[in-house]
């Protein structure tokens, strides 16, 4: 029952509580089983449940692992995609500088470009902490952020309101 008991520390600890929760409250279970196999003096059931608990706690803090590499990864490669996508908002903000575009008309994207920089890094900062979940809720304001600027910049260049160079 310690080994059980110790896998299930382990496993909470890997965060299988958070990524395996199935299997985690299946190994919690188990435990509680032998727990009371024991206080009914069924030494051999007891014995049984707390194996399970070992194995099933083992199991789960394996898949919480793969499962928060696979979130990592994810979140590492949408952030890859979110920081390309702010680098080309600047370049279109860039060349509608160039073109003369009227510094109020770039004002609201150039704002959102900032907000999206903030979310950005606050993006980087909770995947580096783990918080793969808030992360991705980051990402997507900072995607919704650029599409909005990259749409207003993309009007302007349209012709609404950049002057052609002399």
């Amino acid at each position: 029952m310690d080994q059980a008991q110790g896998a299930l520390d382990a496993a909470r600890a890997a965060g299988a509580d958070r990524y395996a929760a199935t299997e985690y409250q299946a190994a919690a279970s188990a435990l509680k089983n032998a727990q009371d196999a024991v206080a009914q003096r069924d030494y051999r059931l007891a014995l049984n449940h707390a194996l399970d608990s070992r194995e099933r706690a083992q199991a789960a803090a394996k898949q919480a692992a793969d499962q928060q590499a696979a979130q990592r990864s994810a979140a590492e490669r949408r952030l890859g995609e979110v920081a390309a996508l702010l680098d080309l908002a600047n370049q279109k903000l860039a060349a509608a500088r160039v073109a003369r575009a009227p510094a109020r008309l770039l004002a609201p994207p150039r704002s959102a470009i900032v907000a999206a920089e903030t979310s950005l890094q606050k993006a980087g900062t909770l995947i580096t902490s783990g918080d793969y979940g808030e992360s991705q809720k980051q990402l997507a304001d900072a995607t919704a952020q650029l599409r909005a600027a990259l749409g207003q910049v993309g009007a302007l260049m349209g012709g609404r309101g950049a002057r052609p160079r002399r």
